[in-house]
């Protein structure tokens, strides 16, 4: 993945959560199976944005986070990418994601053209999951913090969700081993 020289590279994707669980594999004592009580309730929904960007430099990663309750569309999601130029030292960023509705939107193409001073976008194929690196980042956050974790709200769902965002933020190895599994590097010109 060639870079504009000093612009970060930031992955990104969206994904969504509810008060039904990710169950995943437990042990117990034999005869005492564990037992998952929770809500059952599919209507309340949590969304969440991930922004992990890349320095050419090879040193610095950032991981960015929003969230919002129901599914992201494109204003949601333009309110996020307008904190990225703060968050990133107003330095130009080249932001990687996938075909999402909201990506492909008519207002968000408007938008996105009038951001050409410092963002320039680059699609992902269709359907090519194990090109983006925030993947790795959902796939970490379910299998650990959240698996089997029965929240009793939206807000204790956030707490945990955020639980695990924050100890991958803190730790920059994980963030640079999901794009080494991805099989993508970067390069500057």
């Amino acid at each position: 993945m060639a870079t504009a020289r000093g612009a970060w590279i930031c992955c990104a994707d969206e994904s969504g959560l509810n008060l039904i669980p990710p169950v995943r594999t437990t042990w117990a004592p034999r005869g005492q199976t564990p037992i998952l009580h929770h809500h059952w309730r599919r209507g309340d929904q949590l969304s969440m944005a991930a922004f992990i960007c890349y320095h050419p430099d090879g040193r610095r990663v950032r991981l960015l986070t929003d969230h919002t309750t129901g599914a992201y569309n494109t204003d949601k999601l333009i309110t996020a990418l307008q904190r990225l130029p703060t968050l990133l030292d107003r330095a130009p960023v080249i932001l990687i994601w996938d075909g999402l509705p909201a990506h492909r939107s008519i207002d968000m193409k408007a938008w996105l053209a009038a951001q050409t001073g410092w963002l320039h976008v680059v699609a992902l194929p269709g359907y090519a999951p194990e090109l983006n690196p925030v993947e790795g980042l959902w796939s970490a956050v379910k299998g650990k913090d959240l698996a089997n974790y029965a929240a009793t709200d939206i807000t204790d769902l956030w707490r945990a969700a955020n639980r695990g965002l924050r100890r991958i933020r803190r730790n920059a190895t994980i963030l640079w081993s999901f794009l080494t599994h991805t099989g993508l590097t970067i390069t500057t010109d």
